[in-house]
């Protein structure tokens, strides 16, 4: 199977760099199985950093190397992926021993609805339903160095 980084430099060699930044699935190296999602996120990186330009890079993966891997996968946004995502993007990881994170994206609403999930202005389901991912994809989190070697770099392509 093909992964996708878009992003505005090409990514021969994937890292996990620690960050500040909330992500729906924490720290680690986000790739997709989307060419379409990866493509919009290069051209939103390269705008976001005034740098470089669009640019998607391509991997393999082994799936045979997951199985030796902690993985945890959301096959849909449902209340495991809201809590999920909620404790992460809230600062507050619910599992921190993973190598890999596998599901959907939510979308471009995401904060305000987080938000209003924290406030309980939301239930779970209306929030999932306001999150619900229509126009995006899934995403792939590599949280660990030993996640990372199940993926090969093939080559970068011009978003």
């Amino acid at each position: 199977m093909l992964l996708f980084h878009g992003s505005n430099v090409t990514v021969e060699q994937p890292r996990v760099l620690r960050s500040d930044r909330r992500l729906d699935f924490g720290t680690g190296f986000y790739v997709t199985s989307s060419y379409e999602q990866a493509a919009k996120w290069s051209v939103l990186t390269a705008r976001r950093r005034r740098t470089g330009s669009p640019l998607i890079s391509v991997y393999e993966y082994d799936e045979a190397a997951f199985e030796d891997l902690n993985v945890l996968e959301f096959p849909a946004a449902d209340e495991d992926w809201l809590r999920f995502v909620s404790g992460n993007r809230n600062g507050q990881p619910e599992v921190p021993d993973l190598d890999l994170v596998i599901g959907p994206v939510a979308n471009d609403n995401t904060m305000p609805v987080l938000r209003g999930f924290f406030a309980q202005i939301y239930t779970e389901e209306e929030a999932i339903r306001r999150l619900m991912t229509q126009k995006l994809k899934d995403q792939y989190a590599f949280k660990t160095e030993a996640a990372l070697q199940a993926i090969s770099f093939l080559h970068v392509e011009e978003a």
